[in-house]
């Protein structure tokens, strides 16, 4: 047994290196151990040449180690370098399997069986052991890994990297770095944004797709990887692709046996040994991702064990090391020492009343607001760097309806009112203290639905839409509770009927989230059950077979539910319902819907009439099965054609009949002169099938692609639904390349044009529609190139009489529809009376 030590350090990464340092500054004993045979083994693992960033810039770097942004190696070496000239007591090859004892008098046991005693211990072990693995089948023969050392090893190889995280981006640019590697490289995003990677990264990840030197997979997940082949499953169906080797960057999570087992009691509990209640180091909660309970010193639930660095939930170096520094000092006896981001939050409480310390403030937020209960006190800070608190008086706008916006809003004290009728602001329902709201704009990108003033004096959290995404991924309780507003918020639109929020808690207790892939049903026609299917996001499509075909019924948009039939009328379902899309679906159990429509009767009364409505449909169908047969089919073909087209989420679509079409252009011409001269419609672009034309124009999508990654946030949905770009569009691109129907273009404005009249009268100008690049250089400022800008339909919002293509169109060819009208077999039923 070796001599005591003040202090014990576990884990050389940032934290605890920058821990050691500053024990060895302060002449207190101490040991550093790590398992492995070199100083920071995360960041020793980081692919060679890496560029180590710095972040966050504002706060201020407090420790004995130097750090600055720069190359793996570099950075390494400065460590390695530093420790021994600062004499750090490092201790390799010693991994700790055991912590045993009391404050005061501790035992660590390593794998070795060496023991070492300490007065306390400081984890500092990060979470990299413990990465998040692949959950989809993986075949014989498939290469799978979840570490890169080094980008050049490999050579004219398909590589897929799942997981855009930081990690997950830099292994994809590294490996796509060398075009004479001639590697495939790309890059599976579960979502559509980059919720928690550096602005810089995504910056350099965006450009190189750009380039052509990395694909992004957006809304896509890996379904099984196989030898030489990956499946996925996108928001558009399956897809199968060559794949040589996965690199699985997909986060990690703490290595929860170990330490929860640090000084813990054991007891027996149904035949297996386990730790008993209220011993150990204790997590906030049973969530894989949770990190433990810490104080404001970091000291754990067991009293003289510390946790720093990535294991209290702060993944960045700049915190890591910090944290390193002060849990040092307060071990030293220096209470009174502040964390270096102090300076930064005090300001931001500044202007809230009433005299509290910026901890008492960030645990006032934490317990008061719902989403933020299951955030440790370390992440509140954090949290906080990247969000903004606001005192607000009573009757004081926070925003109005139609503003653009998609930052959240939650309330650390007093209430707010919604404005429900937007003609009369005195009809108002109150959002209490504890709640969220604006939560729509987060979600959907749409405009602030209804105009919100603060009821009373209130203190509003205001969180940036990347701050709530990166809540959400980390926190699952935050999700969970986001969800469960949000979905409860929409079943009150949804049904309306007179609903409060506390008649719908037995159908939110038993409401489940359902990803939906593309094709995927959600109801077989034929089979038994009676639950009730809410669309959540995406939209779904509802067949019956008839004559042993499928038919198309109808077209099922977001805000939609269906499987009311079977719950009120018994029997079995009568039709599929399948998902258009990769589409979010909630389900409520029929048995708790079926209690709120007993308890509800203007509710049941409205559900019996849309059930009614379907039931007409169907009986439609079966009397027409024969005399109408070869209409009903043309019609379910031309329905699915659309689908395909990807009307399955559009909002609003340009259709032309090409039995009416007479090529006169009149379309395009119209919409260029109503948008500075360039149009934003190709009409012979397209897919056709029998007389139904779709051109290539905007679709005005329900979760717009394009909004995805737009640096300047330039892109919004206005009042009607229409998606458009403001003026402050920087040219990036990004959305054309999101876009995946080709709808965008990017293009400088032209000169003005001499009106029409003349250009007939006097020949001046070039007349209707869009200018020839040749007449719009001739006509351009010398030596003046203007800058590009994107081009996309707005389906002339703002110009009266509604959209020039359908209004220019003589023969009545074109026309905009929303799908959920355009695509139901109803349509023949009006047709045919």
């Amino acid at each position: 047994m070796s001599d005591g030590f003040r202090i014990a350090i576990i884990g050389s990464g940032p934290a605890g290196l920058s821990a050691a340092a500053r024990a060895a500054e302060l002449g207190l004993s101490h040991v550093l151990l790590e398992k492995t045979d070199h100083l920071s083994d995360t960041i020793y693992k980081y692919q060679k040449g890496k560029h180590v960033m710095a972040t966050p810039s504002q706060l201020v770097l407090r420790s004995d180690m130097d750090f600055e942004a720069g190359k793996r190696e570099k950075v390494l070496g400065t460590w390695d370098e530093q420790a021994a000239g600062r004499k750090v007591n490092v201790k390799l090859n010693a991994e700790v399997k055991a912590i045993t004892g009391a404050a005061g008098a501790f035992v660590l046991t390593t794998t070795r069986g060496e023991t070492i005693n300490a007065e306390t211990v400081i984890l500092a072990i990060g979470t990299q052991g413990n990465p998040n693995l692949v959950r989809c089948p993986v075949g014989e023969g498939a290469v799978v890994q979840y570490q890169l050392d080094d980008p050049g090893e490999y050579i004219d190889e398909h590589i897929v990297v799942i997981g855009a995280g930081d990690a997950g981006i830099e292994n994809a640019l590294g490996l796509a770095a060398d075009p004479e590697q001639r590697n495939t490289v790309s890059i599976v995003n579960r979502s559509a944004e980059f919720s928690t990677a550096k602005d810089a990264n995504i910056k350099a990840l965006l450009a190189a797709e750009a380039a052509g030197r990395v694909t992004i997979l957006r809304e896509t997940t890996s379904s099984a990887i196989d030898k030489g082949w990956i499946t996925f499953d996108t928001r558009d169906g399956e897809l199968k692709a060559r794949c040589d080797r996965v690199i699985a960057r997909m986060g990690s999570a703490p290595p929860r046996g170990f330490v929860e087992g640090c000084c813990a009691s054991f007891e027996e509990k149904d035949g297996k040994k386990a730790i008993a209640a209220g011993t150990g180091v204790q997590f906030s909660s049973a969530d894989r991702v949770s990190y433990p309970k810490l104080s404001p010193t970091f000291e754990s639930t067991v009293p003289g064990i510390f946790v720093i660095g990535a294991l209290a939930g702060y993944p960045l170096i700049k915190h890591c090391m910090n944290q390193g520094y002060d849990v040092v000092e307060f071990i030293n006896g220096n209470t009174a020492l502040k964390p270096a981001d102090e300076p930064i939050l005090e300001a931001k409480f500044a202007g809230l009343p009433g005299r509290k310390s910026v901890n008492e403030w960030l645990e006032f937020l934490r317990s008061n607001v719902g989403i933020l209960n299951g955030v440790s006190p370390l992440q509140m800070r954090e949290f906080m760097l990247d969000s903004e608190v606001r005192f607000s008086r009573a009757g004081e706008m926070i925003f109005e309806r139609l503003e653009t916006g998609s930052s959240l809003f939650a309330i650390a004290s007093g209430s707010v009112l919604v404005q429900v009728d937007k003609d009369d602001p005195s009809i108002t329902v109150p959002i209490e203290t504890g709640s969220i709201f604006g939560e729509v704009g987060l979600i959907s990108g749409r405009r602030r639905g209804a105009t919100i003033r603060a009821g009373e004096d209130a203190i509003l959290v205001e969180i940036s839409r990347s701050a709530a995404l990166k809540l959400q991924s980390q926190v699952p309780a935050a999700k969970a509770a986001i969800t469960r507003i949000s979905t409860e918020r929409q079943l009150l639109q949804m049904l309306g009927s007179g609903l409060k929020s506390e008649d719908l808690q037995d159908v939110l207790d038993g409401a489940e989230i359902l990803t939906v892939k593309a094709g995927q049903p959600i109801i077989t026609e034929g089979e038994e059950g009676n639950d009730i299917y809410v669309i959540r996001s995406g939209s779904m499509v509802v067949e019956k077979t008839v004559g042993g075909k499928p038919v198309f019924l109808s077209y099922l948009p977001a805000g939609s539910y269906v499987g009311e039939m079977t719950l009120i009328a018994g029997g079995r379902r009568t039709a599929t319902v399948r998902a258009a899309i990769k589409s979010e679906v909630i389900r409520l159990q029929g048995a708790a819907f079926a209690k709120l429509l007993d308890a509800n009767p203007r509710l049941k009364q409205n559900t019996q009439q849309l059930m009614a409505s379907r039931q007409d449909v169907n009986a439609f169908i079966e009397a027409k099965k024969d005399s109408f047969s070869g209409v009903v089919d043309m019609y379910s073909n031309v329905a699915n054609f659309l689908v395909d087209q990807g009307i399955g989420e559009a909002t609003d679509v340009l259709l032309i009949d090409e039995n009416l079409c007479v090529g006169c252009d009149n379309c395009e011409k119209a919409c260029a002169d109503s948008h500075d001269g360039l149009s934003r419609l190709d009409r012979e672009a397209g897919r056709t099938y029998a007389h139904l034309h779709v051109p290539t124009s905007c679709r005005h999508c329900e979760h717009p692609h394009c909004m995805a990654d737009c640096p300047p946030n330039a892109i919004h949905r206005g009042p009607d639904g229409e998606v458009f770009i403001d003026e402050t569009c920087i040219g990036c691109g990004n959305c054309q390349r999101n876009c995946p129907y080709g709808v965008i273009r990017m293009d400088s404005v032209p000169p003005k044009k001499p009106s029409l009249l003349s250009w007939l009268f006097l020949g001046l100008g070039p007349g209707p529609g869009e200018p020839s690049k040749k007449w719009s250089y001739a006509h351009s400022e010398p030596g003046v190139e203007k800058p590009k800008k994107a081009i996309k339909c707005d389906m002339c919002a703002g110009i009266e009489g509604g959209p020039a293509c359908v209004r220019a169109c003589p023969t009545g060819a074109a026309i905009r529809v929303a799908p959920e009208d355009f695509l139901t077999v109803a349509r023949l039923e009006r047709e045919e009376s």
